[in-house]
């Protein structure tokens, strides 16, 4: 009995000293563990993901690639493969596994001196601990920790949010931080997808990704995985019969499909610059947000095709600037060539050595990849030898005329001649990669959404964005908001200007400025609708300064060109900075008619939870989610909460004179197309820049090209010849399965039948006549003289008026005999502005 008694005792006494010592452990580990509680709000850093317009990914911005699936849309095959890998009795344990851990024991006194790798008994909330809570060390004491930490975390929350947080969390290799991010990255499915093999081989990495890398350690990933499928039909998971039928079939892992992107690189950084803005970095890298852009991919392809095409047409009228390298010696000149890097922005295009330059047809050329083509004649005809001062070589006779034996030069393949016909295999054409930029931007003028925007010839070359960041003088592209201004005074497209000499002295030992014309000629009495087609400075000049620059000023800033225009005459004729975008923008406001719109390259953010935190299009839709769409149902009907921030009749009198410029003035190129377009071009002193602006009723498309350390482009290179085709490229097939929708006319307006040269009424039979837009009471009557804009007093009808009288103003005061222009009866301007003579600085010959 007394030896009974004496056991009992001592069990006694290692009970209370262990419960003292479990104590103890519990309270020194529990002092530094950390806040386990913290998981409840816990987001794992999650992809945020770009689409474009018609659902295809755009990019993806990460600092780690995972996609959240919440545990309620994660497929049970799944849950179930990681369940038999990791941790079968998840459900039943407490956050530490006693059965596990036993087995484990006995598993590694079994293996004790062979080659096999300890069998390590961590349940699955353990692993959330160990990854969201404590590092990766390796030691008795993190073990402690972590089962501590795995029992608090049992009892804080349910075991669903627990499975959750380690299905989306664990980082399975391959940059995959979670399952579906690994789903993507090894076999491009979704969860949903996955076979029995694939579920089981991504439960097979947890333990090491490395150690069953797919293709560097196959056996042994093909060995895990077989071990993980028998797992799972020894748990019931699956049949027998499913898991040898698994386990025969091989490890087939597939890149993610690129063809699922738009590439659209410019866009891309666009949009990326725009949600930091928004949300932070944190928010874009880690907040799994979802967005929709604007972009409309078969637009943006075209335009990206379109200003590509441009700066090379552009480049070769420029001559050719030589080879990108030498080559001396042929011995191995494949390995050689293979080994040279494409310079930046040949993209799709090859390097090839010249192997024989004295053919009398074609160049012969070696490439990378050892084989032969040719370069015929006919493709090497542009490559006359560029010189200084925008001067070219002699015609080019000969292959050798433009390239020579060793040279490295950039080829494509081409398939067809100039002609279309047919070339032979392996034929090339020369290419060059431009020295020019440029950048183009389309939208949708009713809203304001970009469909598609190139920031420069490649993004390889530069990021620089030229359609939204460069800051460039538009040149005669600004025009038209110096001719809506004086509509808005009164002026009518009919009103006639004077096209004569204008000069200003400044004073203060400044240069006098007489700004020209770019045919540095003059052609008299000029009405507004000719002056906008042929592009006058002249005329624009001498209209900016009768009306008052503060309100070409006040409409320019109103249609977001310039934010703080300077109110000096010079900026008349577009001496002002601005973007493509910006000028993109205020043109699509002529389009709607006037209504204000700000551009966007985001049509919808959501959360990682679905929830929409931004909407470009903020209008109210009453019953537009309760709609059964079916025949014979009115469509709901939409609020324009746009605002009106410019008169729609004096905007369409603008519209119908830059549609006169497409079918009279200086972009007649687009006649071609057959479809109603109005636009301007713009062409910057010593032809620095080259602009053209232009649009239909429902898309606006404006380019640039120009250097990027601002130089001439070329004496005879304008808006028209550099920018023109380019928009008419984009226009051909965006409208090419449209129809030729008209110009939509606003209430209020008189449609008369005049002569475009004159500005008078159109006698009968008048071939040339047009009709033009009139405000009721404005339009021109034959029995009363028409006043012409002068301002050297001599103009007939206008009486005379004496300018300059603040020197260095550029304010005139008008004479008694007018008393302003809305004096004189038949110039039809009402209450008008007086018209000042004086100028001031400015660039002259634009166009």
């Amino acid at each position: 009995m007394r030896l009974i008694l004496s056991v009992l005792m001592a069990l006694v006494m290692l009970v209370l000293v262990g419960a003292g010592g479990l104590v103890y452990v519990l309270d020194y580990y529990d002092r530094d563990l950390p806040d386990y509680t913290k998981l409840a709000n816990y987001q794992p850093p999650v992809t945020t993901r770009v689409h474009a317009g018609d659902g295809r990914l755009l990019a993806e911005f990460a600092s780690e690639k995972r996609v959240f699936v919440p545990i309620d849309a994660m497929p049970k095959r799944v849950i179930n493969a990681f369940l038999s890998a990791e941790d079968k009795n998840f459900y039943e344990h407490k956050g530490v596994d006693p059965i596990g851990i036993a087995r484990a024991i006995l598993t590694n006194v079994e293996n004790f001196g062979s080659d096999r790798r300890p069998v390590g008994a961590s349940t699955i909330t353990q692993q959330v601990a160990k990854n969201m809570l404590l590092t990766n060390e390796v030691s008795f004491h993190r073990k402690i920790k972590e089962a501590i930490l795995a029992v608090r975390i049992e009892r804080a929350f349910t075991k669903d949010r627990i499975l959750e947080l380690y299905l989306n969390e664990i980082f399975l290799g391959y940059r995959s931080y979670g399952v579906a991010a690994a789903a993507l990255n090894y076999f491009n499915k979704a969860l949903d997808e996955l076979d029995i093999e694939e579920a089981a081989y991504l439960a097979a990495l947890p333990k090491a990704p490395s150690n069953y890398h797919p293709e560097r350690q196959r056996d042994a990933a093909m060995a895990r995985r077989n071990w993980v499928i028998g797992r799972m039909a020894e748990d019931g998971h699956i049949t027998p019969e499913e898991a040898r039928a698994a386990q025969a079939k091989p490890l087939a892992v597939r890149k993610r499909d690129e063809q699922e992107y738009v590439t659209a690189e410019y866009f891309a950084e666009e949009i990326r610059r725009e949600l930091v803005k928004l949300y932070g970095e944190q928010a874009l890298y880690e907040g799994g947000l979802s967005v929709r852009a604007s972009m409309d991919p078969t637009m943006q392809e075209a335009a990206t095709k379109a200003l590509r095409t441009g700066l090379i047409q552009y480049d070769r009228r420029h001559g050719y600037r030589g080879p990108v390298g030498k080559m001396d010696n042929f011995d191995t000149w494949a390995k050689k060539l293979a080994a040279m890097p494409v310079p930046p922005g040949a993209d799709g295009w090859k390097l090839a050595v010249v192997l024989k330059d004295d053919l009398a047809d074609a160049l012969d050329i070696g490439l990378a990849d050892g084989s032969r083509g040719r370069v015929p004649l006919a493709e090497l005809r542009w490559a006359r030898a560029w010189k200084e001062g925008e001067r070219i070589g002699p015609e080019i006779r000969r292959p050798s005329d433009a390239a020579k034996l060793g040279d490295i030069i950039l080829v494509e393949p081409i398939a067809k001649d100039e002609k279309g016909k047919d070339l032979p295999p392996a034929t090339y054409g020369l290419r060059q990669i431009p020295a020019v930029q440029g950048g183009l931007v389309a939208l949708d003028p009713h809203t304001g959404r970009v469909l598609a925007m190139v920031g420069g010839f490649s993004p390889h070359i530069s990021v620089f964005n030229r359609a939204t960041q460069a800051m460039r003088q538009p040149g005669s592209s600004f025009k038209p908001f110096v001719y809506l201004s004086a509509l808005d005074q009164g002026f009518t497209p009919a009103s006639l200007v004077m096209d004569a000499p204008f000069e200003y002295d400044p004073g203060h030992g400044q240069p006098i400025w007489r700004p020209e014309n770019y045919s540095h000629e003059f052609y008299g009495p000029t009405p507004l609708r000719a002056g906008i087609e042929k592009s006058r400075n002249v005329m624009t000049v001498r209209l900016a300064q009768a009306i008052g620059m503060d309100k070409v000023k006040a409409t320019t800033e109103k249609f977001g060109i310039v934010d703080n225009l300077q109110p000096y005459l010079p900026m008349s004729l577009g001496a002002g900075e601005t973007t493509v975008l910006r000028m993109t923008t205020a043109y699509a406001m002529l389009a709607n008619g006037g209504k204000k719109i700000v551009p966007t390259f985001i049509d919808r953010v959501q959360d990682r939870t679905g929830k929409t935190i931004f909407r470009h299009d903020n209008r109210q839709c009453e019953g537009c989610t309760s709609v059964e769409w079916r025949d014979g149902v009115a469509v709901p009907a939409v609020a324009d909460t746009r605002e009106q921030i410019a008169d729609p009749r004096t905007v369409y009198q603008m519209v119908s004179m830059l549609e006169g410029v497409v079918q009279r003035g200086t972009a007649t190129k687009l006649l071609s197309l057959g479809k109603p377009l109005a636009g301007k071009t713009g062409t910057t002193n010593d032809s620095m820049d080259a602009w053209f602006v232009g649009f239909s009723p429902d898309l606006v498309v404006g380019t640039y090209i120009g250097f990027d350390q601002p130089r001439s482009l070329g004496p005879k290179e304008t808006g028209g010849s550099a920018a023109v085709p380019i928009f008419k490229d984009v226009m051909e097939e965006a409208l090419k399965d449209k129809p030729a929708t008209p110009f939509r006319v606003p209430r209020g307006l008189r449609l008369v039948r005049v002569n475009p040269e004159t500005g008078q009424l159109a006698q009968p039979g008048e071939r040339k006549a047009i009709w033009e837009a009139f405000i009721p009471g404005t339009e021109p009557n034959p029995d009363r003289q028409q006043m012409v804009l002068d301002g050297s007093g001599q103009a007939g009808g206008v009486g005379g008026w004496t300018g300059g009288a603040v020197p260095g103003s550029g304010y005139g005061e008008p004479s008694a005999a007018t008393g302003g222009f809305g004096a004189t009866p038949g110039f039809g301007v009402p209450n008008a502005p007086a018209a000042p003579s004086a100028a001031t600085v400015g660039t002259g010959g634009l166009y």
